[in-house]
């Protein structure tokens, strides 16, 4: 395919050939998920599934690849994948439509991944899909905050047990921790001390506040995960 000559230049055929037979899960479609999921399938990855029951806000704008102006209120899932059909005509992709709940990615985990970007932003669900990667040896990156904060030049990647200056990544090892599970987790995390006075308490379902993002912040840390699952796949790390 002449669109993917320059990713064979630097990966070679055999490695284009294997991001094309990859099956890869995309957890959450936000401003990490919805950048991550652009960036596999730019890469060749030929079979993807995303999955998630939010619709497009105005909010979402500033930092969402997918919200534009004219299609708030739409599902993000339907959205993305005719963004991503637009990019290769001949993905194998199956969107769902579905709230992330603990019994909607049991069943998901059991179909069995090459790989699994976490890009969840609630907490239970997101311990729930960590906690079930692991035990079901499934190769899993996980996106921690990247509100509150600005600096690119600040963001790594690491073993969750590594991950420091972020309070989602803080909570995640807590309750990872009475689990028996204490490393073994790829995280993206930025080290950058966040911005307290761009957070503000909010009252929701596994959620007590939330944050100030810009633009890139989101998009990049979905770039990192993109490039662990593609570099893991073509054996690269």
């Amino acid at each position: 395919m002449a669109w993917l000559e320059r990713s064979e230049l630097i990966l070679g055929k055999e490695n284009i050939e294997k991001l094309k037979q990859s099956k890869i899960l995309v957890c959450g479609l936000g401003g990490v998920g919805g950048a991550a999921a652009e960036q596999l399938v730019r890469a060749g990855v030929g079979n993807l599934c995303i999955i998630d029951a939010d619709i497009i806000s105005e909010t979402n704008i500033n930092r969402q690849i997918i919200a534009t102006q004219e299609n708030i209120g739409k599902y993000k899932v339907e959205e993305l994948k005719k963004r991503l059909l637009s990019i290769n005509p001949k993905l194998n992709i199956d969107a769902r439509k579905v709230y992330l709940r603990d019994e909607v990615l049991d069943n998901t985990i059991i179909e069995g991944w090459d790989y699994v970007v976490d890009a969840i932003d609630t907490l239970s669900p997101k311990l729930f899909l960590l906690k079930n990667c692991y035990k079901n040896n499934i190769p899993v990156v996980s996106s921690m905050g990247s509100g509150g904060k600005t600096d690119p030049s600040k963001i790594k990647v690491s073993d969750i047990s590594e991950s420091y200056n972020c309070g989602l990544a803080r909570n995640l090892r807590k309750r990872l921790h009475r689990l028996g599970i204490f490393n073994g987790i790829k995280v993206v995390f930025s080290e950058e001390q966040s911005d307290k006075n761009a957070i503000i308490e909010e009252e929701s379902t596994n959620k007590k506040s939330n944050s100030g993002t810009i633009s890139y912040m989101p998009v990049i840390f979905g770039c990192f995960c993109a490039g662990v699952v593609i570099r893991s796949i073509c054996g690269l790390e």
